[in-house]
């Protein structure tokens, strides 16, 4: 049993450390705007970004234990069982699940709550772990020009972030609402168009934080200025936010991204914070969250009320963000 507790100690720290991967919610634009902007009318909205923490906190503790690696380990058959049976006690969402259970057990109110929260669970628990390369990044197509290869990457990156499928979450939302309730009203698109770019906003400030050592080493290598890394970069996002709010306001969409872009340039750039994978992007700060919030909500409402002719101007200031921000990425190098 000395084995197994060992073993079961060493899975307690990686888990911990695992959890607090994910305080980068409370410097997080999406999160820090919907508590305190919206209020109670942004509980739907926190519910989502629960439903999205919920799949990576729930993984498997054993999972973390490369194969190999749990075959070396002195253990017998009976120990094997132990710890099949105890690890799951180290996921928070097991504890939770259990206090719901007993809860329910006077309260038969809770027992809907109860099984969609376990199946949820069994959801995060059983699934495969993402190790490397997901599968689904190859479906990114290559794009052309000296810019394809940070373009495409560019792409690659933001779809393994938590940001990502808090945008998808609410684009699907979004647009089953349009087309599900009839007569709605116009306003109703440009706010969800405009909350996906805000789900997203974080990642326009640490556009380089999840490049590694090696990319870097690369992009010094290449003949390449600041301002085509740094436009690749950015034309990424703008990818990203476009195909996400198509079915609802894409112009308002991509005025709003190219605002967002302008403003998170700066700590992109200046600021390089390392990111981890599969979890929100940290924020450069309750400064710069604020006036890019702003940014992308007054440019997205104007380009809604106006129409396409607001992207010239919103352009123009992102390009110049683009050229400024370049020549420090060029001095930094």
């Amino acid at each position: 049993m000395a084995r197994v507790r060992a073993l079961l100690e060493a899975l307690s720290l990686v888990e911990k450390r695992e959890r607090a991967r994910f305080g980068t919610i409370a410097t997080n634009n999406f999160f820090l705007a919907t508590v305190v902007l919206l209020g109670g009318a942004g509980v739907f909205l926190l519910l989502l970004g629960a439903l999205v923490v919920l799949f990576p906190l729930s993984a498997d503790p054993m999972k973390k234990v490369p194969p190999e690696r749990l075959e070396q380990f002195p253990l017998t058959a009976a120990d094997r069982r132990w710890l099949r049976i105890l690890s799951p006690w180290l996921n928070p969402i097991m504890w939770l699940l259990a206090a719901l259970g007993l809860w329910s057990v006077r309260h038969v109110e809770s027992a809907s709550l109860l099984g969609l929260l376990a199946v949820l669970f069994g959801v995060g628990f059983f699934a495969p772990q993402v190790a490397g390369q997901p599968g689904f990044l190859r479906w990114v197509p290559a794009f052309p020009g000296r810019m394809g290869l940070f373009v495409q990457r560019g792409i690659r990156e933001t779809l393994v972030t938590l940001d990502f499928w808090m945008a998808l979450l609410v684009a699907v939302s979004g647009t089953v609402y349009r087309f599900a309730v009839p007569n709605i009203p116009e306003e109703a698109r440009m706010m969800m168009t405009l909350l996906v770019v805000l789900a997203l906003s974080s990642r326009g400030q640490s556009q380089f934080g999840l490049d590694s050592e090696a990319a870097i080493i690369r992009q010094r290598l290449m003949p390449l200025p600041g301002w085509v890394v740094l436009g690749a970069k950015n034309f990424a996002f703008l990818v990203v936010v476009l195909v996400l709010t198509l079915p609802m306001a894409p112009v308002t969409g991509l005025a709003a991204g190219l605002a967002a872009l302008a403003i998170g340039n700066y700590p992109a750039v200046l600021e390089r914070r390392p990111q981890t994978r599969w979890r929100f992007s940290a924020g450069a700060g309750i400064e710069n969250g604020l006036v890019q919030v702003f940014a992308l909500g007054a440019t997205g409402a104007a380009a809604f009320r106006s129409g396409p002719v607001v992207l010239i101007p919103a352009a123009l200031v992102c390009a110049s963000s683009i050229w400024w921000f370049g020549r420090k990425l060029d001095q930094s190098i």
